[in-house]
């Protein structure tokens, strides 16, 4: 009897072949078939653990006008990140100014540099986040804090709001929420 397949394993599919010298395994998964996540992005998926990767991260997005690749402006301790973007403009907040990426364009991020990516447009941006290596460290997540009124360093907590999943940053200062997201699409600009 075979053992039963962990949910995030049930689309992967496994083809293994002789190459030379050597057996090689490749994993091939559906991007449709993976689970939305719930992110300030009307669709993001989590390709990372569906494939198999263990040396690097990776994220397939769908922004809506008004969202964004991130909960807050950030960085990684030691990940670095690339967007590769697919459809429309990205536009990222960086410590030099924004940066548009158009379509068939690719931004790199080394580990330590703030960056938050969003859709500034009018079309829907379509995007792959690649980020090495897997872990990256200790993450600082800057926000807006109305209480404090500065960017302050938030945390994110998951919680239930009536039955409905939701992720709320907190400012580690002062404990204000500053900002909510639902999985999917939501009204307006993206907090």
């Amino acid at each position: 009897m075979r053992a039963p397949v962990p949910p995030i394993l049930e689309n992967r599919e496994t083809h293994v072949f002789a190459a030379a010298d050597r057996i090689v395994a490749m994993d091939h998964v559906r991007i449709d078939d993976v689970e939305n996540a719930l992110q300030p992005a009307a669709v993001m998926r989590q390709l990372t653990d569906p494939l198999g990767c263990t040396d690097m991260a990776l994220n397939y997005y769908e922004l809506e006008p008004g969202d964004s690749f991130a909960f807050a402006y950030h960085r990684h301790e030691v990940q670095e990140e690339l967007f590769y973007i697919l459809s429309g403009v990205a536009t990222f907040e960086t410590e030099d100014g924004p940066v548009d990426v158009e379509a068939g364009e690719i931004v790199r991020f080394p580990p330590g540099e703030f960056q938050r990516g969003w859709n500034r447009g009018g079309e829907r941006v379509t995007a792959l986040a690649l980020g090495a290596p897997l872990e990256y460290g200790e993450q600082v997540k800057l926000r807006q804090c109305d209480v404090c009124e500065t960017r302050t360093d938030n945390t994110l907590e998951r919680r239930s709001d009536d039955g409905k999943s939701v992720v709320v940053a907190l400012c580690l200062e002062c404990g204000a929420e500053t900002g909510c997201w639902t999985e999917g699409s939501m009204p307006g600009a993206v907090p």
